[in-house]
This record gives structure tokens, sequence and C-alpha cells, in this order.
């Protein structure tokens, strides 16, 4: 019989790990408490791309930093300070600042991943297919040119999984009689045109056609959450990855939560449902990483 899990108690402190003028990025941090050295797992907040921050996510961080994990949640360039691929050049900056501190932080470097939820959850899939992309890693690391931004697993919650699908999805509902979700798509509209150059972007630094197209690029194993009663990232969009991705040769591990919508973690980190969630989330790092 297997023993029980290991509980770790763990400090928590913010980091510079970039700096863009005289504005600075923090990471939130959360090391357990203990030699060392552990998986590190990078976590990318949502709020379609505009909003939130480091502290967004701290129902998950905390209990998959308990279990063992070094948790990095960052903080990025959103709008209007930039649009994109400004966040994906800190994400991918940050994955190998992380690397590089490795010894600081307790983290085996070779044991990484990177969590995301909604449209963390897109940045993170694209950061795990393209961790050597030339436009995403064009910020330097002083000296640090063998690290690359490539990671072992990819956990996403509810991510914005097709950008350009999702902001068509959007528009249709503009018009919609059910004020609650017109009200939901005038908002993911107006994020959407705040962080999107284009719908050539859109279309381009998508995870789900950059695998329909076949693309060259990682494919570390993904675990996927999702609640069945979720508006705000259509079924047929996850069902599409979930299916090209196995096709493509990648291990999709998919998870969905009966009657709850999007955020029901971020949202109340202690429901039934969402302690569930959390603990695949802890087991499949465990097991992808420990």
């Amino acid at each position: 019989m297997a023993g029980k899990a290991k509980h770790y108690e763990i400090d928590v402190k913010d980091v510079e790990y970039l700096r863009h003028g005289d504005k600075p990025l923090l990471a939130r941090v959360y090391v357990p408490r203990g030699d060392g050295p552990f998986p590190l797992v990078i976590d990318l907040h949502g709020g379609a791309w505009c909003n939130k921050d480091r502290t967004s996510d701290e129902g998950t961080d905390k209990p998959l930093a308990q279990s063992g994990v070094v948790v990095a949640a960052l903080d990025f360039r959103m709008p209007p300070a930039a649009r994109y691929p400004a966040s994906l050049q800190d994400v991918n900056y940050a994955v190998r600042w992380f690397k590089l501190h490795a010894k600081e932080f307790k983290i085996n470097p070779k044991r990484v991943g990177i969590l995301g939820v909604s449209s963390g959850g897109h940045q993170a899939m694209l950061t795990a297919l393209r961790p050597r992309d030339g436009v995403f890693g064009t910020l330097p690391l002083a000296n640090a040119t063998a690290i690359d931004a490539s990671v072992q697993c990819a956990i996403m919650c509810w991510p914005v999984i097709d950008p350009l699908g999702r902001y068509e999805y959007a528009r249709k509902h503009l018009t919609s009689k059910d004020a609650k979700l017109r009200a939901q798509a005038e908002n993911w509209t107006s994020c959407h045109d705040k962080y999107w150059p284009s719908l050539a972007d859109m279309e381009e630094a998508n995870p789900l056609r950059v695998v329909q197209r076949g693309e060259p690029v990682d494919m570390p194993p993904v675990i996927y959450i999702q609640g069945t009663a979720d508006v705000a990232h259509p079924a047929p969009m996850r069902e599409a990855f979930v299916h090209d991705y196995k096709k493509a040769g990648g291990r999709v591990e998919q998870h969905l939560f009966k009657g709850v919508g999007e955020a029901f973690i971020t949202t109340d980190p202690d429901s039934p449902q969402a302690h569930a969630a959390i603990a695949k989330i802890i087991e499949y790092v465990q097991r992808e990483l420990g």
C-alpha cells in the first residue's frame, strides 16, 4: 500500500526576475522546506491577458508547493503596458531564469513544468510547444546561452486553447439575449482587442492550430482540467486539441468536473470540485516530475 503523501512546510517570497526600464517584474515563489532539489512549476495566471497578477492562483500554488514542488507564480507585461508577444517573452525568460537560479531556490532544473489558467493556459501551452522560439526567446539571459525554456509537462486549467476561435465565439454572443453572457462576451472581446495586434496573430500564436498545422514543436505531456459548465472556453475547442494532440503523438490526460464553470478553482479553492482538481494536479505533477 502506498504511503501517505509527504506534506511540506513552505516559505513564500516575492523575487524580481526581470526588469523593463524602471518597472520590475515579480514572481511569487513558494519553496518547500527541505534539502531538495524539488521540481519546479511555473504558474501563469488568467485574466483574459489583461487582468490579475501573481497572487491569483494561490489556492492552487500553495497546496502544490506543500506537496514538494517549487512554484513560481509570475507577473508579466500586460495591456496597456504591452501587447502580444511581450508576455510570452517574459514567460520564456522566466523559465530560463529559474533554471539558471536553480540552486538558490532548491530546484531540479531538469524537472520543470508549466501551469496556466485561462489566458495563462494559452501562454503556458504556447511556451511548452515553442520553448526555443526566436521571438519568445528574444530577451537575453547573461551567462546562460545554453539554457532554453523547455518543460517536461504542461498543466492546463481551462485554457484559451484557440484564441481566434474564442474571439469569433465571443463576437457571436455580443448580441445575446442573455444579459450575463452578453456582458461576458463584451469583456472577452475587449480584452482580445487590447492584447492581440491582429487576427493573424491570434491564428499564428494559437496552440490548437499550431498542432493542427503540424509545426515541428515540443510536445510534453499535458493534463487538461475544465468544468462542464464552462461557457468561456468552448468544449469543442478542448475536444479538438485533445484529439489532435494525441493524433500528433502527444499525451493528454483530461479531467472534467461536473456542474462547475470557468475559474472554479480560482473562485472557490475550498469547494469539493476544486479540492478534487487540485489533487489531480498534484498527483500528475508528482508522477511526471517527481
